[in-house]
């Protein structure tokens, strides 16, 4: 075959691959068999090998993914990706319609559509052209998952239609189908791997692995459900719904328009009742005005639209029966009962435990041995047990109480007043707290070593290696090689090896050696001082600037930094108190870690901010992240709500009308992000 034969091949075989994906993927009516589809797609494939100058990033051969992506890139929406407010209260419903007309004073109609249970993505096309893909991460700014999302099938990646505007953005709900999840789960159940707990789960990890080609194996699909941009082709949503089916895209055929909030409720029992028919899942209905002008006009709070709901449909209920109550203790010491089960299904998962929270709450239930409990799904994901089946109660059966002493040291527990928990105090004692501790410690926003985890912690704390963090930085090459342990998964009772193999010796080795260079503030924070999170440790950083100054610091000294507090201030005394913690951060100290903020992180950019604080509220030029280390690097504070004592308010593209509103009744400045930057000129 010559050139211009392959050339004129290679674009009709792309035709027809994209029309029988479409036809398959979107519409559900193949007309051709999986075999002819393969073939058709090898030849491309050989074709596209052997004449390589007509390669084209959106032929649809490229969906068999291989792309690896180690970092994905945090990008910022263009139009921030809101979350709706949520509601499983009919009578919250009306309340919403009665604001809507109230507001509106004018004849209106909703849109009633499916809320699919999935991952949030938003999806840009430039002159036809998938351009890239976003999860919604903080609503702000989320990760760039755009070669994943490519491998999606019945997501076109180059829409043909004459009448497309030149940029616009559609957004909708990736998912995994119920058939797909059980399949997946069954292969990793084959390879003695940890199954996903649900559907939504198991589309959320597919989205962040590595590797497009294993999520094109993985059959994800999507629903899209808002199409955003500057010239759309209608000015309803309804439409342009009807549109981007028309372009190709998939969208819910189960879409209706209600003329009046009777038509929505039957809209929710319907679908409350058949949902199980789907062949995926879906938590509720979302309901939203149809016209673009009376959304604008309806407006927005800060964190969703005025103009739309959704209905969460309540959580689906079962009875099993007790089998124990085993009490877990964590690494700050406090004991949580947790409820064992006979299996059951509950939402398209297997549940085998259930939280009971505390003392209290198991008060309430008052249980007994070999009860049946109601459980059902928080939010479907949490299963939680909201009652006990009394009737099913067998006669002398035995109260579960919550115990004295305990389950792992022994140790009587102790209540703080106006506190729910019972803690175990033998802090430095408990192997479940000691453990805990470490696990904190290795983590990602602590220590960050990577190469470790709560498995091999638990099998280095067995075989007596480690008994705090600080041992970590002892460990030997000599030590770790060789090393076995079998680890039982608490939910599916699969068995699980643990090895130490010459890669897993240098990784650790290497982890440990590379967490020495991690700042003052992420060491403190990994050192698991109670209420000491992340923010607080930076204060704390800030303000005293060396680990020394902290432990010498008096509880007035505390106190007088921003934002810390008298439980605060008690807890860093209290942990800098006990004599063997001291010992632990000196071992650190003479291991290299930072206990001080060093010279080049001291320097500040001037002083123009000084003693002035901010909030912040928008889309900007750079993340907020950076926002808030310039306006600290200028010796401003950063605060995260506003209030009389705020000085200014600095709002980005598209603020939160709730901030602009508050910032105007407490006659606080607002100013714009070039403004801002004017300000740090007079340093």
């Amino acid at each position: 075959m010559d050139e211009a034969a392959a050339n004129k091949r290679i674009h009709w075989l792309r035709r027809e691959i994209n029309d029988h994906n479409y036809k398959y993927y979107v519409l559900a009516q193949p007309d051709i068999s999986d075999y002819e589809f393969d073939k058709l797609m090898e030849e491309l494939i050989q074709l596209e090998k052997k004449f390589p100058q007509f390669y084209d990033a959106h032929s649809p051969s490229q969906r068999v993914g291989g792309q690896i992506t180690k970092n994905f890139k945090t990008v910022q929406h263009k139009y921030p990706m809101l979350s709706l407010g949520n509601t499983y209260s009919k009578e919250e419903l009306k309340a919403f319609d009665k604001r809507v007309q109230k507001n509106l004073n004018a004849e209106f109609e909703y849109v009633c559509e499916l809320k699919f249970d999935g991952v949030a993505i938003s999806v840009t096309y430039a002159n036809g052209v998938f351009e890239k893909a976003v999860t919604r991460g903080d609503g702000v700014a989320g990760d760039d998952v755009t070669n994943n999302v490519k491998t999606i099938k019945s997501i076109p990646l180059k829409i043909t239609a004459a009448d497309i505007p030149e940029t616009f953005e559609v957004r909708g709900e990736i998912f995994m189908p119920r058939k797909g999840f059980e399949k997946l789960n069954d292969i990793k159940s084959a390879k003695n791997e940890t199954p996903f707990a649900n559907p939504r789960n198991a589309a959320a990890g597919s989205l962040k692995l590595q590797d497009s080609s294993v999520v094109a194996k993985r059959h994800l699909d999507c629903f899209f459900y808002v199409m955003i941009g500057d010239s759309l082709p209608h000015n309803n949503h309804y439409d342009n719904m009807r549109q981007l089916r028309f372009w190709g895209f998939k969208v819910s055929d189960f879409m209706v328009k209600c003329k009046s909030l009777d038509a929505v409720f039957d809209y929710i029992n319907y679908w409350d009742t058949k949902r199980i028919d789907l062949p995926f899942d879906i938590d509720g209905v979302v309901i939203k005005l149809n016209d673009y002008a009376q959304q604008k006009q309806l407006g927005y709070t800060s964190k969703s639209p005025r103009w739309a709901i959704s209905y969460k449909f309540k959580a689906a209920e079962v009875s099993t029966r007790l089998i124990s109550v085993v009490f877990q203790v964590g690494r700050t010491g406090a004991v949580t009962p947790v409820a064992n089960m006979a299996p059951v299904q509950l939402s398209g998962t297997t549940v085998r435990r259930a939280t009971l929270h505390n003392a209290e709450f198991m008060q309430k239930l008052q249980l007994h041995e070999d009860d049946y409990v109601f459980v059902e799904k928080g939010g479907e994901i949490i299963p939680k047990i909201i009652g006990v089946d009394i009737e099913k109660r067998t006669l002398n059966s035995k109260a579960v109480s919550f115990p004295e002493k305990c389950p792992e040291c022994q140790t009587y527990l102790v209540k703080k007043e106006g506190e729910a928990l019972h803690y175990c105090p033998n802090e430095n004692g408990c192997p479940p707290q000691i453990k805990g501790k470490i696990e904190h410690f290795i983590s990602r926003k602590a220590m960050n070593i990577q190469s470790l985890g709560e498995g091999k912690i638990d099998l280095l704390y067995s075989k007596g290696l480690i008994g705090n963090f600080s041992d970590l930085y002892f460990l030997t090459y000599e030590q770790l090689y060789g090393l076995e342990n079998v680890i039982i998964d608490s939910n599916s009772g699969k068995k699980r090896i643990i090895k130490f193999h010459d890669k897993t010796v240098q990784n650790i080795l290497k982890g440990v050696a590379q967490s020495k260079e991690k700042p003052f503030e992420c060491v403190l924070y990994a050192l698991g001082i109670r209420y000491v999170g992340e923010t607080v440790a930076k204060k704390l950083v800030l303000h005293f600037k060396s680990i020394d100054n902290i432990i010498e610091a008096s509880y007035d000294m505390l106190i007088a930094v921003d934002d810390i507090g008298v439980a605060i201030a008690q807890s860093v005394i209290s942990y800098f108190s006990n004599p063997q913690n001291l010992k632990i951060v000196e071992e650190l100290k003479s291991h290299g870690l930072n206990f001080c903020i060093k010279e080049n992180e001291q320097k500040r950019s001037g002083d123009a901010l000084s003693d002035k604080s901010f909030v912040i509220s928008g889309i900007f030029s750079v993340t907020r992240d950076e926002m808030k280390s310039l306006i600290e690097s200028y010796g401003g504070k950063n605060v995260s709500s506003l209030s009389s004592k705020t000085n200014y308010l600095i709002a980005g593209e598209k603020p939160g009308p709730h901030k602009l509103e508050k910032a105007k009744a407490l006659n606080i400045p607002v100013i714009s992000e070039k403004t801002f930057k004017e300000m740090l000129k007079n340093t």
